[in-house]
């Protein structure tokens, strides 16, 4: 199965390109056979809000036709897509990336973990972490600042995610989320870790590229690098995610990354 992680520059306040963009982009990769596509955090809308006004001027309801232009894209072309916006729902403000696909197939999920930042800023932080069936396998979603936490990326595992897709917006500074935390989720969990960031600047703010696709065991399948829009793809297996108990030698050397988890003796706040 092919994945891609698709690294642009969304335009701010302006869902009508970015959706055409990503629209134009799924057809192409389509093309290539791809059955999965990640975009960046926001890339529908932009991220970098300078007050709660702008963040509410950019903010789009779910049902939006510029949400639907993609979601139209991947049930057309019969592939898994995330992309990123920001939601407003009954003035609430959320940061939230769709999961689309055949058949309509839309699973939201909203970020959990919001840091002082952009969008976020004002923002409600969601309150699920749930993977999805899909045509490709079993898809968790996290958005930026939730790959800090390895509570998420377990969590979405221990409830049989074989693929974790991080649509997110790095800015400068961030590097080691990409080039530290991504290995290690996809590692201490045996999954595969897709990460789609953004390029560009963005109100003052600018970001660092470096999408990348991770394995199981945390070797770096196709890395970007920080300037330039690029797409990434990579073929991947999510069968190889559920084989949790690595063998290298039988009855000397086994692992079992959730059997031998001792829970017993976790601290929990």
């Amino acid at each position: 199965m092919r994945a891609a992680a698709v690294q642009f520059a969304p335009e701010f306040g302006n869902p009508e390109r970015n959706a055409a963009r990503m629209a134009a982009q799924i057809e192409d990769l389509a093309a290539e056979g791809v059955s999965l596509v990640v975009f960046p955090e926001a890339a529908l809308t932009g991220y970098c809000a300078r007050s709660r006004e702008e963040a509410a001027a950019i903010a789009l309801p779910r049902d939006s036709e510029f949400v639907q232009v993609v979601v139209a894209a991947a049930s057309e072309r019969q592939m898994a897509v995330i992309f990123g916006f920001a939601e407003i729902e009954s003035e609430k403000l959320y940061n939230t990336a769709m999961l689309a696909g055949p058949s309509g197939l839309r699973q939201p999920y909203r970020k959990v973990h919001l840091p002082f930042l952009g969008y976020d800023r004002y923002a409600v932080p969601g309150d699920s972490l749930d993977p999805c069936d899909t045509l490709v396998g079993r898809v968790g979603t996290l958005i930026c600042y939730d790959v800090r936490f390895p509570e998420a990326a377990r969590t979405l595992a221990l409830k049989g995610a074989e693929i974790i897709c991080v649509p997110t917006n790095w800015p400068s500074g961030a590097q080691a989320s990409s080039d530290v935390l991504c290995p290690a989720r996809a590692i201490e969990n045996h999954v595969y870790v897709i990460a789609a960031n953004r390029v560009g600047e963005e109100n003052g703010f600018a970001f660092i590229g470096h999408s990348k696709i991770v394995d199981p065991f945390g070797q770096l399948l196709v890395s970007a690098g920080h300037e330039s829009e690029t797409v990434l793809i990579a073929d991947i297996d999510p069968a190889r995610s559920r084989e949790k108990k690595i063998v290298k030698r039988p009855d000397e050397y086994e692992t079992d990354l959730f059997a031998d988890r001792r829970t017993d003796v976790y601290f929990s706040a």
